[in-house]
């Protein structure tokens, strides 16, 4: 093997890996205010995150969910 085709070699074995994660998608993010208590938007968060799961969005796994109040 010519040492040309080495390098070139070895350098696309290198940077293979690199590519591959930045052609990962990007995970989908959910926003949400509230004027409320975090005590009371406990109920609805759990039943969001349960309606989310029901059609096969896991927290964490494949959706981040991100939220805050109005102050």
């Amino acid at each position: 093997m010519r040492r040309r085709d080495f390098i070139t070699l070895l350098s696309s074995a290198a940077a293979w890996p690199v590519a591959a994660r930045a052609q990962q998608p990007a995970m989908p993010v959910i926003g949400y205010l509230g004027d409320i208590s975090p005590e009371t938007r406990r109920d609805r968060l759990d039943a969001f995150r349960k309606g989310l799961a029901d059609t096969g969005y896991v927290e964490g796994r494949n959706v981040a969910i991100e939220g805050g109040g109005m102050r």
